[in-house]
């Protein structure tokens, strides 16, 4: 059973192994609050997946390692088993959802495992990964359910209470729920009166929803950004524990977490996958009581795929109102596409990009639609410019 000394024998195992990822202070995250970063992202495979993933293979018997391991994931955990096995001469074949990041998807077939794409999401991969295992006698490696796993994670929590003894207040990500069992496990044990709330995204609340009506729930899909917590189910472990050890549990919106994601590349020079960044939003957007407090938000990792991280920031930008879209329809007539772009030049906003349509269904003859889209400096600046561009009789959509 998951305990304090489980998880204090799983930091000497992971010592020379796992880094000691950085905790520091952010002015930028909430005003009202005392903020500090556990920088999970900057660890040995870009997540702390490894600590777990680790401390599991370690624990494997002679005979459990000759039969080599599978495991499921939607990256990280994946790069972890992959690392963790290659360290120790073992055989690893890896199943991740179809569509998981192909930065992931590279980094872990760079550390010798066969990786399998299974067409879903992280519970489909889960179940091929049962199948190989029932087929082929592997040792399966879960993700989350596991209490050598759990106990790994757990480290962090160890890690955060050794550098911010009075922290008061932290968050964590969710998605099957192995990191937020380990670190509740070592925070309350060790200070009882530190909050531990968990973070999901809105768009796979599986945790969220089990624990507020007191049975573990499956989602019927799951969509969120943040792919490495898009767990359909939590599993049975996971779930008495953060009945027993977790004091609240909060979800963030796709557009919070894409703020909190823009936040940590322009005020921190930090990467943050979704996942990682959950933690930052529910502090951004007071989700949790935190006002005046010592608060910890978890970064669990920063393996976001390149490919899809510029429609992220301009996810971000448009919530803070500093990207803005809108349309006008107008008289398709010499000089008013000149006038348009003045009205905006004069009040400070700068033209991004710009479609001229007469096309457009619903239209009347002699007039056309105008795609804008403005860099603005804030919301309110947002506002100003559409308020402007209507009193002087633009039709705006």
């Amino acid at each position: 059973m998951l305990s304090l000394k489980m998880i204090q024998d799983a930091k000497k195992v992971l010592n020379g192994v796992a880094t000691e990822t950085p905790l520091f202070q952010s002015k930028f995250i909430n005003p009202d609050a005392d903020v500090y970063i556990k920088c999970e992202n900057m660890q040995v495979t870009g997540s702390f997946k490894l600590r777990g993933a680790y401390y599991k293979t370690a624990n494997l018997t002679d005979e459990e390692a000759k039969h080599g391991v599978v495991a499921c994931s939607a990256g990280n955990h994946a790069q972890g088993v992959a690392f963790a096995a290659k360290k120790k001469g073992i055989n690893a074949v890896i199943c991740m959802p179809a569509g998981a990041p192909l930065a992931k998807v590279e980094a872990t077939k760079s550390y010798g495992a066969e990786v399998v794409l299974v067409p879903g999401v992280y519970d489909d991969a889960a179940a091929r990964a049962e199948e190989l295992r029932n087929a082929k006698g592997y040792t399966f490696l879960h993700p989350f359910n596991d209490e050598y796993v759990m106990a790994g994670q757990g480290t962090i929590g160890i890690e955060i209470l050794e550098h911010l003894e009075d922290a008061e207040v932290v968050l964590v990500p969710i998605g099957g729920g192995g990191l937020i069992s380990g670190v509740a496990c070592a925070i309350k044990s060790l200070k009882p009166e530190c909050k531990v709330i968990g973070v999901q995204a809105e768009g796979a609340p599986s945790m969220f929803n089990s624990i507020r009506d007191g049975r573990i729930e499956t989602l019927a899909n799951v969509g969120t950004v943040a792919d490495g917590i898009a767990v359909k189910q939590p599993g049975d472990k996971t779930f008495a524990i953060c009945q027993n050890y977790v004091d609240a549990i909060v979800t963030v919106s796709e557009e919070e977490i894409a703020s909190a994601i823009l936040m940590l590349l322009e005020k921190h020079k930090m990467v943050a996958e979704g996942a990682g960044a959950v933690s930052v939003a529910a502090a951004m957007y007071n989700k949790a009581d935190m006002k005046g407090k010592k608060t910890v938000c978890v970064i669990s990792g920063g393996n976001v795929d390149i490919n899809i991280l510029d429609r992220i920031i301009d996810k971000g930008l448009q919530v803070n109102g500093r990207l803005t879209k809108f349309s006008v329809i107008m008289m398709d007539k010499p000089g008013q596409l000149i006038r348009l772009l003045e009205i905006i030049a004069e009040a400070g906003a700068n033209v991004f990009n710009i479609n001229h349509d007469r096309m457009v269904r619903n239209i009347t003859v002699g007039k056309c639609a105008v795609d804008v889209t403005v860099e603005t400096r804030d919301k309110e600046h947002s506002e100003e410019l559409i308020s402007t561009l209507v009193s002087k009789g633009y039709d705006i959509k």
